[in-house]
């Protein structure tokens, strides 16, 4: 194998590992959800115990990026692909950790009654999920057009969050004896609304190492 050869395998690996990483924190961002809607709380502690394997990973992709750069000290295209795995890693790291921190807000609330219907909630859950699932899409094809469309969507997250906040702000008013459990679901929105910049990021990393400068696409 040419130094060549070694090093597009070393990539592939880098991406695969970025691909892997992804669907890992899909799973987990879908069962948080699917958690706090059936209240399941053996489900929410599963998706505590599984985020290691995400850690983990991280580790490793950051680990082979430090050592491609070391080894083949890549310039150009090359370079920013390597640069953008680490971002986009740390990225998917940190909607991991918003799963895991969904996970343990439904724990808190735990077998208590919702008072609140959680259909606003699930659909700012629905367009992140997509919106990481595009991104991932994004990376793997360079598809800087896919990854505009993806930085556009976090509109619609914003708009959702602004509203949902505001109607359990005012559920606080009307139902205080509640409000361990509202003050969870205000966590909950924020965590969503997070997963969607932290998508928008992505978009921006996959900009630059298209076109080889900065974009920020969340203004």
């Amino acid at each position: 194998m040419s130094v060549r050869e070694r090093f597009d395998f070393d990539l592939k690996n880098l991406r695969d590992k970025l691909i892997e990483i992804g669907s890992l924190t899909e799973v987990a961002l879908s069962k948080a959800i699917h958690a706090l809607e059936n209240q399941n709380i053996e489900e929410a502690l599963e998706i505590i115990e599984d985020d290691n394997r995400v850690d983990d990973l991280d580790e490793e992709i950051n680990d082979l990026a430090i050592i491609l750069i070391a080894k083949q000290q890549p310039v150009a295209v090359d370079l920013r692909r390597i640069i953008v795995a680490i971002k986009i890693s740390s990225d998917i790291e940190r909607m991991a950790d918003f799963a895991v921190n969904i996970a343990k807000s439904t724990v808190r609330i735990g077998d208590e009654p919702l008072v609140k219907p959680i259909n606003s909630i699930k659909k700012m859950h629905n367009i992140a999920l997509e919106m990481l699932s595009l991104s991932i899409k994004a990376f793997n094809e360079e598809d800087i057009v896919l990854a505009k469309k993806v930085a556009d969507m976090d509109d619609q997250v914003d708009e959702l969050y602004g509203e949902t906040i505001r109607d359990i702000l005012e559920l606080m008013e009307s139902k205080k004896e509640n409000s361990q459990q509202l003050t969870q679901l205000l966590f909950i929105c924020r965590y969503i609304e997070r997963t969607a910049d932290h998508t928008t990021n992505i978009s921006e990393s996959i900009m630059y190492l298209v076109k080889g400068q900065r974009y920020d696409l969340n203004s």
